[in-house]
C-alpha cells in the first residue's frame, strides 16, 4: 500500500538532518573521539590544507572545501578525520554522485575505526537523506538507545522505521521523541499516523487530543481527523477535514492529494486532477499525485503524458504496485508491449494475488506472440478475482448478525 505520508515524511526529514547536525555536534567529544590535544599530528602542507577546507565549509564555499580536503586526504588516505570532512563537504553538495562518494567516504572510515559513533552518526544521516532507511536504521537505533533524552536520535529512528512500515515499532519511538518535544506538531501528526496504520486507535485519540490542544486549527488536526472519517467510510466528513486542513495549510504536504484522491472516488475527474497538480507544484515527487494523475492521463487517451507521471511515480516509491500496472498498461496502450512486461512483473512480484497485472501481463505476452503463457496469466487472474470474491462473501456472512 502506498505511503501516503511519505511527503511529510521527507519534508520533516529535510528540516531534520540540519537540526540532527547540530543536536549531535557533541558526540564525538562525549565518546571518544580526539580531543584537540590528542588530535593527529600532520604535516603542515597537510594541516594548512584541513585549515583552509574547515575555513570554506564555514563560508559554505563547498567546492573549495572538497578540493582542500581531497588534497588532504590525498597525503593521508587513512585519516577518518579527514575522511569524514571530505564526505561532510560532498553531501552538503545535494547531488547524487556526491552523495555516494559521501557514503563511500563514510563507511570507509567506519573500517578504519569501527566504533566511532560520530562517523556512524554522519553515515546515517547520509543513508536517512537518500532515504535508504534499511541503510539508517541499523546505525540510528544504537545510537538513539544510547542517547534517550536526544529528540533527534529518537526522531530519525522512528522516521526510518515509519518509511520502512514497520509502525508498531516506530510508534513507541515517536513517542518517546514526542515526550521529549510536546509541542513539536509534525512529530506528533507522524506518531499519530504510526498508531493509525497499526491499529492501536485509542493511542490515535490520545494523540489527537494532544494535537488539539495544541492547534486545534491545524492542518495536522484536520489530516488526521480526515484519516480517521475514511477509516470509518466517512468519505464527505473526510473531504471536508482534508478541505479544511487545506485552508490551515496549503503547503501541507500530501493534503492536495488527499483532497484530490476523494474527488476523484467520487468521479469528479477535472476537480482531482487540479488537486493533484496543485500537490505537484508545492511537491514534484509526490507519488500519489503522480499517479493519479497518470491514471486521468491514461483514462484520457494520453498515454505518453501517463507513461512519464508513471515513471515520476516510481522513481519516489519503486515499489508501488499499482504505478507498475500503470505503467504496463501505458506501455500497452503505446503498443510497446516488450517494453510493459518488467513493470507488469515486478508488480506481481510485490504482490503475487495481483489480478490486474496477471490479466495485462497476458495480454503483453498475447500481443509479443505467446499464447499459452498469455492464457496462464489470464486464468491466473481469472482464479485470483474468484478466490477473492469467496473471500469478500465468506467475510460478509461470519460478520452478518445471527438469529
Amino acid at each position: 500500500m502506498l505511503n501516503l505520508s511519505m511527503p511529510l515524511l521527507r519534508s520533516i526529514s529535510a528540516v531534520l538532518i540540519l537540526t540532527a547536525l547540530a543536536g549531535f555536534a557533541a558526540l564525538r567529544a562525549q565518546s571518544g573521539g580526539a580531543s584537540q590535544s590528542e588530535a593527529p599530528e600532520y604535516p603542515p602542507e597537510v594541516q594548512a590544507r584541513l585549515a583552509e577546507g574547515s575555513s570554506a565549509l564555514e563560508r559554505n564555499d563547498l567546492a573549495q572545501a572538497e578540493k582542500c580536503f581531497r588534497q588532504a586526504l590525498a597525503a593521508e588516505p587513512r585519516s577518518v578525520e579527514i575522511l569524514d570532512d571530505l564526505a561532510i563537504a560532498l553531501a552538503r553538495q545535494s547531488q547524487p554522485q556526491k552523495a555516494a562518494e559521501a557514503i563511500a567516504l563514510y563507511r570507509r572510515a567506519l573500517e578504519l575505526k569501527p566504533d566511532d559513533p560520530a562517523t556512524a552518526r554522519d553515515l546515517a544521516i547520509e543513508y536517512f537523506r537518500e532515504q535508504d532507511y534499511a541503510q539508517a536504521l541499523p546505525l540510528l537505533e544504537p545510537l538513539a538507545d544510547r542517547l534517550p533524552a536526544d529528540f533527534q536520535a529518537q526522531e530519525l529512528a522512528g522516521l526510518s522505521l515509519f518509511g520502512l512500515d514497520r509502525y508498531r515499532e516506530a510508534a513507541p519511538r515517536l513517542e518517546r521523541a514526542s515526550r521529549i518535544q510536546p509541542d513539536d506538531l509534525p512529530t506528533l501528526y507522524m506518531l499519530g499516523q504510526s498508531y493509525l496504520r497499526s491499529g492501536d486507535y485509542k493511542s490515535v485519540t490520545d494523540v489527537f487530543a494532544r494535537i488539539m490542544k495544541i492547534a486545534p486549527d491545524s492542518a495536522e488536526a484536520h489530516v488526521m481527523m480526515g484519516a480517521a472519517y475514511e477509516k470509518m467510510f466517512q468519505e464527505a466528513n473526510a473531504l471536508a477535514e482534508y478541505q479544511a486542513a487545506e485552508k490551515a495549510d496549503p503547503n501541507f504536504p500530501g493534503v492536495h492529494s488527499s483532497v484530490g484522491r476523494l474527488y476523484w472516488k467520487e468521479d469528479k475527474v477535472d476537480l482531482a486532477a487540479q488537486e493533484f497538480r496543485e500537490e505537484l507544484k508545492r511537491f514534484p515527487s509526490d507519488p500519489l499525485a503522480n499517479y493519479q494523475l497518470g491514471q486521468i492521463d491514461l483514462e484520457q487517451s494520453a498515454p505518453h503524458d501517463a507513461e512519464k507521471l508513471f515513471q515520476a511515480a516510481l522513481a519516489a516509491n519503486p515499489n508501488y504496485k499499482e504505478a507498475l500496472l500503470g505503467l504496463g498498461e501505458a506501455e500497452l496502450a503505446l503498443n510497446q508491449p516488450e517494453q510493459a512486461l518488467a513493470p507488469l512483473r515486478r508488480a506481481i512480484e510485490i504482490d503475487t494475488r495481483y489480478a490486474q497485472a496477471h490479466y495485462q501481463l497476458g495480454n503483453a505476452l498475447a500481443r509479443l506472440g505467446h499464447p499459452e503463457e498469455a492464457a496462464q496469466e489470464r486464468a491466473r487472474s481469472a482464479e485470483i478475482q474468484n478466490q477473492q470474491q469467496k473471500e469478500y462473501t465468506q467475510k460478509l456472512d461470519s460478520s452478518a448478525p445471527q438469529h
